[in-house]
């Protein structure tokens, strides 16, 4: 079968950078999916982007699809015949269905009946024929924010301006909000002009001539090829951050590094100051010697060639000066504020208007930061702990977070060390924000830790307090990633409170203060359904086997440490011999332990054979040792020395005797044995092969 090129290229204006990636991966994730449900053959996908394209060529696409010779099941025999051997109605709607006639049909039988089966041919058509439905497949498109333009119906990412679509040499002709396919590409804005593509083969090549390098990958390896000549050149560290990097890669088409420099006087700015300037406004790279210090210098990339580029490096050096000069301005002013003047701005904050102001969900905050230093018996300054909590917030009202929100908690570190404050509370104001994402750490200090958890699982019981409950992907008030923090931290930590102590610890304060708007059953139940969810991925993220989850997972939560090291316990030893024959006899006691309705006071005098005794004895021995250590790999292997004795239990002795007394006296020997082994897990969950 002879085979083609196809090429698709959709040509916008300017996406914004974050979109860019995405929409080329669904684009053709997209286009190969529609190939394979059209039974297409076809070979090699290379996908394009850049900030005005999006492309896909598709290599070795056959020029029709696939015949397709398949059996089709009908009604069975019975139904298809009547009374006088006639084709029913049944049968006859069947083979009309698949296009087909009576005399077609042939009986087959399947487990003792036999049906109607006919066998279908179907001709594949010319895939040129079928090519216009790559119409549908860009409309189709789903995006972040859609936008209409002109008098146009449809919502795209951006407006259309070209597009390409070319089968071999042939142009698959369709229109999307008035315009047509062609073969004709826009080269760089300034320094190409418009090319015409004859072949799906020659677009990278015929682009790269119009200064368009379309594969993105080759761009990002061009950048960092051209930052490490810089680095080697002039004895520099530059750090790479690839969110920057990528964001940096989808805002050019033909990339070029270059550097810049700014007065030394501006290091003597906190150097998360220097570096968000750079970064997050203006989208360069900061520069550092050998020991890691910061210098005077920037990188940038150009969206053209290297001609002109001390000009762009004059006029890339104007803006950051001017930026940089607002935040020395920005600095110098905080430092003539106090901290208790800060904290009394928080009074005129809104929080949010059921919840009330920041000031007070400091108040609460600091309140369940004592009450978790008092729960957990730690040994920490309890008043530096109180004092992190009370003005963990106060650099929200300076000038450099309001100007650059993301230094929330850094500039609170480095402004309150200013004004005499203790470093551990100056380090907890940084650190309560931690984890802030899901690859951050958690906060390394105690006090940090503390103050973190009593700030989130604040913001959470507040918020379900008033019933604003994440559903789907909405979660605006990011209540999942506090969650995951609370997770972390525990797990990490180890403290020795139990996550449904620490939602009543959270919920008793806002109690107290009148902002319960549900009733506490309802929101408490809310929470713990929603944590459960947050410690189940943590153990997906682990590789815990699904099953195992469950049932670690099954009664309360608990201890997050302990959720992680039972769950860890069995995900090593579910390969090993006797690990199936062990749980089956756990699992056996827990079913029949569901039969217990009246459980009474196991009375050893009332044993009738010495299965029965020497179970009871042993589970004795064994909630003993269960008790005395807190090693979970020492718990697990406890419960399974029970194995021998409960299968030996189980060959001599009926559960459910006659006689009530004996009958509830074995049950609650059984609820006991299998109340323990349901602190440790549901075992009777799991999966055995």
């Amino acid at each position: 079968m002879s085979k083609r090129d196809l090429l698709l290229e959709i040509g916008l204006e300017e996406l914004p950078a974050r979109f860019v990636t995405a929409s080329m991966k669904q684009l053709s994730d997209k286009v190969q999916k529609w190939l394979t449900q059209k039974a297409i053959e076809f070979g090699e996908v290379e996908a394009f982007s850049t900030p005005r394209r999006l492309a896909i060529l598709v290599k070795d696409v056959a020029e029709s699809q696939k015949d397709i010779e398949e059996e089709a099941k009908g009604p069975a025999k019975k139904i298809a015949l009547d009374a006088e051997g006639n084709w029913s109605k049944a049968a006859l709607g069947f083979v009309r269905g698949q296009g087909m006639t009576a005399e077609d049909i042939y009986f087959k039988e399947l487990k003792g009946v036999e049906y109607v089966h006919v066998n279908k041919f179907i001709k594949g058509q010319p895939t040129a024929q079928l090519l216009a439905e790559l119409q549908e497949i860009i409309t189709g498109m789903t995006f972040p924010k859609n936008m209409r333009w002109a008098n146009q119906d449809l919502r795209f990412v951006r407006p259309i301006k070209w597009l390409i679509a070319l089968f071999g040499k042939e142009v698959v002709p369709f229109t999307i909000a008035e315009v047509e396919t062609g073969r004709e590409t826009k080269g760089h804005r300034f320094l190409g002009e418009s090319t015409v593509i004859e072949t799906p083969d020659q677009y990278e090549k015929s682009l790269n001539e119009q200064f368009v390098m379309v594969n993105p990958d080759k761009r990002r390896t061009v950048i960092l090829d051209q930052i490490k000549n810089l680095e080697q050149e002039n004895g520099w560290i530059i750090p790479v951050d690839e969110n920057l990097l990528e964001e940096v890669n989808n805002l050019v088409e033909y990339p070029t590094v270059l550097f810049g420099r700014f007065e030394e006087e501006f290091l003597e700015l906190p150097s998360q100051v220097l570096i968000t300037s750079m970064k997050e406004h203006q989208r360069y790279f900061p520069v550092k010697d050998q020991d890691g210090k910061l210098l005077p210098f920037f990188v940038t990339v150009r969206n053209g060639d290297d001609r002109h580029l001390d000009m762009v490096s004059k006029g890339n050096e104007k803006v950051l000066r001017a930026r940089l000069s607002d935040a020395a301005f920005f600095y110098k002013e905080d430092q003539k504020k106090e901290i208790a003047d800060a904290l009394k701005k928080l009074d005129s904050i809104v929080y949010h208007e059921e919840i009330g102001t920041l000031a007070e969900k400091t108040e609460r905050v600091t309140e369940v930061t004592g009450a978790l230093v008092d729960a957990l018996k730690l040994k920490v300054d309890k008043e530096l702990a109180l004092r992190a909590a009370k003005i963990a917030k106060f650099d929200l009202v300076s000038h450099m977070v309001y100007e650059f929100p993301e230094l929330q908690g850094y500039m609170g570190e480095k402004y309150a060390l200013l004004k005499g404050e203790a470093k551990e509370v100056a380090t907890a104001i940084n650190e309560h924000y931690m984890p802030r994402h899901a690859d951050d750490d958690v906060p390394p200090s105690l006090i940090g830790a503390l103050v973190s958890v009593a700030e989130k699982i604040d913001t959470l019981a507040s918020f379900f307090a008033i019933g604003v409950i994440p559903t789907g992907s909405q979660d605006p008030y990011a209540l999942r990633r506090q969650a995951s923090g609370v997770v972390q931290i525990l797990a990490e930590k180890k403290w020795d409170i139990t996550l449904e102590e620490l939602i009543t610890l959270g919920l008793k304060g806002l109690e107290a203060k009148g902002l319960l708007k549900r009733d506490m059953d309802d929101v408490k139940a809310d929470m713990h359904t929603f944590f459960k969810a947050r410690v189940k991925h943590l153990l997906q993220e682990l590789h815990i086997r699904y099953d195992l989850i469950d049932a670690v997972l099954a009664n309360e939560i608990g201890y997050i440490h302990s959720v992680v090291e039972r769950s860890q316990v069995l995900e090593a030893k579910k390969e090993e011999a006797g690990f199936k024959e062990s749980l089956e006899a756990l699992s056996r006691v827990m079913n029949i332990a569901g039969k217990c309705d009246n459980k009474v006071t196991v009375n050893p005098s009332a044993f009738e054979n010495e299965e029965e005794k020497a179970l009871y004895e042993k589970f004795g021995t064994v909630a003993s040792a269960y008790a005395e250590t807190n090693d979970e790999m020492e718990h697990f292997e406890q419960l399974i020395s029970l194995q021998s004795e409960i299968e030996a239990y189980f060959e001599h002795t009926m559960v459910m005797a006659e006689d009530e007394a004996v009958r509830n006296n074995r049950l609650s020997l059984m609820k006991e044995i299998s109340d323990l082994v349901s602190s440790f897990g549901a075992v009777n969950k799991i999966i055995l092969s």
